[in-house]
């Protein structure tokens, strides 16, 4: 019997099935070994020596499959087929050697790009060995990764109070969020005006034509900047008459995009689903790992962490078979399309993701998946297969009007299209990209029909209409718009950009509102650190370049070991002239680099640095335990401080402090007055003095300096009765709690989505949003209801499953319960995370190895100390946190 190791249980039952019973399929559950968060795991000093730590997870699962190994004629590396895969299998063949559980057994490595038996079985039949470069680039990135975190973060704790961490891709992400929010604050509006006229043909069909050239100068989009210009040319409009100049209809071709990758992928399902990177990347390893359609397991997708856009030749032929079926033998292409990666160093070539079976279409499947598999999967198989279908033929049809007032000519232009065949867009409509700038031609662009407009022939004016604009700074990132900058400029890979974006939340150094990423102080302040004093290391040609060396260590190109001696003794040498550095060379450059941003310019021209308080001493920035702060120069006499918050323009010297109350003015209903304040916790708002005065922290999203006395009793009137459940006839009550904005009914609660709904949810809703959540499991009665499953502990036994409870949402195995980390998305929690979560609480409450012969309990009665010994230290929760990440 031979061995076969895979990364899930979820492939390992189905895989099984297909092999039959002369295999053994076990599964590793993901990574089985890493580098210790601590220092000395890779020994630049030893060549680069890694020390590697076996998980206390893996312990149990490596032993079971050593055990089999010892048993098996053969063992089979059958991981997933990326950079991560084969190191997996490297890591489990390295311990398997380490227990010589092998011998002189063959050990063959197998891919496969997607869970069927047709895909398993031709692997099966194509071994190879280990694929060293790609073990050598994931050593090399794993200890870059590791030498940048653990040797740039601790520098950051001592010269930058309150920051989390630093990483090699971290960092620049970050810089990329920060220096978009810095282009946002610096930009000017300019004032301009949009001119064109309604105008109707003979025969009484109306269109709109703008325009395009004035008293013999072609207009740009900026090129009318003011009221009067644009009143001027309105009255010469007004009087003109109109004639067609000439009319073009150009015929163009759209041929289809290729199938996703990962970065693609990511980017329509946030901007079509809504889904965050994560939850597309959680969703989409469901359907490639398998699911039950009609009784048997059927892996739906592709492999979905891939660069590559080629599909295999027989996946190729399914789809124009299924285009053929679906749409019209006209919608099939006469030849077949071929793709090419366009990305910056793509990582190793694999197919684009697609359906395993064009023939099953989303509508056959769609009643055993659950909502968001069915919706992922449908955008993934019309994707594909409009990649294989014809092209769409448009007419798009340009008509020049002319229109003369005396010696004065204007030139207008009306644009529109028209879709002759639609071709791919039968199947799939590309998204917009929301980070590109507004351009002239975008506003140009008419996608609307025009009516039959014959050249030479008259028109008749309508109406004449001239509208004022502004220009527009450029957007914010979104998870999909950054995902995909750090792809054109060779940043990170896609397996990784979810995990980075998390981290970045994770650390407070952004904050993700309405699906924008917004920067907040900290993050603002850990990129203006790194950028004075290690702005080689977050530049981003720089870390394109380091990528561009990783992909060539993979393709057998350079030494990984002499691409970690060059970095290391640069960057060792610039972390060492760091030590000098004093904290007031750190204030002195954030204070330049920041302090546009932190004391804006008062419109009165008073000085912004001057204290508000002694009006005698200057505010700078300060740094204290907890992070950055402003301060007055004349401490200690003057102990005026204003703390920063997400946006730096909101901690203008007119917002609260804790030294600086804002009265708002007065309660109408009782006359006492309304303040808005700030505490340890940040701004709040409150009514009276003393212990009794009513207060009410400010929502996630209010601007402390936008604060008015309407808005602050708004907050202080909460909790407030929405009214009487028609039911039950016990009172609604809508407020905002520790966890946000909520709805409370006869002891129980459910959530709202924003504190708008808080102020202004109806009976009629509130008692839907109460229901739906009651069909989900009630907080604090029984068990939740489970978000998500993930799949069975191999120790404790039993699903694991994620689920929202009353304080927060948790992990759950059996009666083992373990809270998950602070700002941790759960829908975004991997099984590997949730067994660790979950192997780490039972063995705290006594609760593992309850089943499956899993580790014994650590109840046993604990030694007595020695007289006069004293107690051992714990460590502060603040320092257990400064971890630094892993990029």
């Amino acid at each position: 019997m031979d061995l076969v190791i895979v990364e899930s249980p979820a492939k390992a039952k189905t895989i099984n099935k297909y092999l039959g019973s002369n295999y053994k399929v076990l599964a590793s559950y993901g990574h089985v070994r890493d580098l210790p968060a601590k220092d000395g795991s890779v020994l630049p000093d030893a060549d680069f020596a890694m020390s590697w730590e076996v998980g206390k997870p893996s312990q149990k699962r490596l032993s079971e499959i050593a055990d089999a190994a010892k048993k098996a004629d053969a063992v089979v590396l059958a991981t997933d087929p990326d950079r991560e895969g084969e190191a997996i299998s490297w890591h489990v063949l390295e311990v398997l050697r380490q227990k010589r559980a092998i011998g002189k057994k063959p050990v063959r490595r197998v891919v496969f790009n997607a869970i069927t038996k047709s895909a398993v079985l031709d692997a099966m039949a194509k071994p190879r060995e280990i694929d060293e470069p790609l073990v050598d680039a994931y050593l090399a990135r794993r200890a870059l990764d590791y030498l940048v975190g653990f040797t740039l973060s601790p520098v950051l704790w001592r010269k930058l109070p309150g920051a989390r961490s630093a990483g090699r891709v971290q960092s620049v992400a970050l810089r990329l969020v920060c220096d978009r929010e810095s282009e946002i604050e610096r930009f000017k509006p300019q004032e301009y005006w949009q001119i064109g006229a309604r105008l109707a043909t003979p025969r009484g069909d109306e269109f709109f034509a703008r325009l395009s050239e004035y008293d013999g100068k072609r207009l740009q989009r900026l090129s009318v900047g003011n009221g009067e210009t644009a009143s001027a040319i309105k009255t010469m409009l007004e009087g003109a008459r109109y004639g067609v100049a000439s009319v073009e209809a150009k015929p163009t071709k759209r041929n289809p995009g290729p199938p996703f990758t990962t970065s693609s992928l990511q980017q329509a399902a946030s901007a079509k689903l809504g889904f965050s990177a994560s939850r597309t990347m959680q969703v989409a390893q469901k359907l490639y790992e398998g699911l039950d359609i009609g009784g048997e397991t059927v892996g739906l997708i592709t492999y979905m962490r891939t660069d590559g856009v080629q599909m295999a030749p027989e996946a190729i032929s399914d789809a124009r078979k299924a285009i053929g079926g679906s749409f019209g033998d006209r919608y099939v292409p006469d030849k077949p399309r071929y793709y090419s990666t366009k990305a910056k160093n793509a990582q190793e070539a694999h197919e684009a993701i697609r359906p395993t079976a064009f023939t099953r279409h989303p509508k056959d499947v769609e009643r055993f998946l659950d909502r968001d598999q069915a919706r992922l999967y449908d955008l993934i198989w019309k994707r594909a297969t409009a990649s294989q279908m014809a092209s769409a033929d448009i007419e798009r049809t340009v008509a020049e009007i002319e229109a003369r007032n005396g010696d004065k000519l204007a030139k207008l232009r009306a644009t529109g299209q028209v879709v002759r065949f639609d071709g791919f867009l039968a199947a799939y409509v590309d998204h917009r990209d929301d980070s590109a700038q507004p351009d002239a031609s975008a506003e140009e662009d008419d996608d609307a029909r025009l009516p039959r407009i014959e050249a030479k022939e008259l028109v008749d004016k309508r109406l004449v209409e001239s509208s004022q604009h502004f220009t527009e700074p450029p957007p914010r990132y979104s998870e999909a718009s950054l995902i995909k900058k750090l792809e054109e400029l060779g940043i990170g890979r896609p397996s990784t950009y979810a995990a980075t974006l998390q981290t970045l939340e994770d650390r407070e150094y952004v904050v993700n509102e309405k699906r924008k990423l917004l920067p907040e102080a900290k993050g603002r302040l850990v990129t203006a650190f790194l950028e004075n004093f290690f702005e080689r290391y977050v530049e981003y040609d720089f870390t394109a370049d380091l990528e561009g060396k990783l992909d060539r260590i993979s393709s057998g190109e350079l030494s990984w070991k002499d691409v970690l001696r060059e970095f290391w003794r640069e960057f060792s040498a610039h972390v060492e002239g760091t030590k000098e550095l004093r904290v007031s060379d750190v204030l002195d450059a954030l204070n330049d680099d920041l302090g546009p941003l932190v004391f804006p310019a008062k419109e009165d021209g008073t000085d912004p640095r001057l204290c508000p308080r002694c009006n005698a001493g200057q505010l700078s920035l300060k740094l204290g335990k907890f992070g950055a702060f402003v301060g007055c120069s004349n401490y200690p006499e003057c102990n005026y401080t204003r703390q920063l918050g997400t946006s730096f323009a909101a901690d203008a010297p007119d917002s609260a402090s804790a030294d600086e109350n804002r009265d708002l003015g007065k309660d109408p209903a009782t006359s006492e007055p309304v303040t808005l304040r700030a505490g340890r916790f940040g701004p709040y708002v409150q009514r009276g003095d003393g212990k009794e005065a009513k207060r009410s922290s400010l929502p996630k999203g209010w601007n402390a300096a936008e604060i008015d006395l309407e808005k602050a009793l708004q907050l202080l009137s909460l909790p407030r009765e929405v009214g009487n459940h028609p039911e039950s006839g016990k009172p609604i009550l809508a407020g905002l709690g520790r966890y946000g904005p909520f709805l409370q009914h006869d002891g129980a609660y459910a959530n709202l989505e924003t504190i708008e709904d808080v102020l202004t949810i109806g009976l009629n809703r509130a008692v839907t949003v109460i229901a739906e959540k009651k069909e989900r499991g009630a907080r604090g009665r029984g068990t939740p209801a489970a978000i998500a499953t993930l799949g069975e502990h191999p120790a404790l036994g039993g699903p694991i499953t994620v689920r929202d409870g009353r304080f927060g949402p948790y992990v759950n195995v059996g009666k083992v319960n373990a809270t998950l980390p602070r700002g941790k998305d759960p829908a975004g929690v991997t099984l590997e995370e949730a067994i660790a979560l979950l192997t780490e609480r039972a063995e705290k409450t006594g609760a593992a190895g309850a089943k499956s012969g899993g580790p014994k309990s650590s109840s046993r009665a604990k030694p007595k100390a020695k007289a006069g010994a004293k107690p051992k230290a714990k460590a502060s929760p603040a320092r257990r946190a400064q971890k630094p990440a892993a990029e």
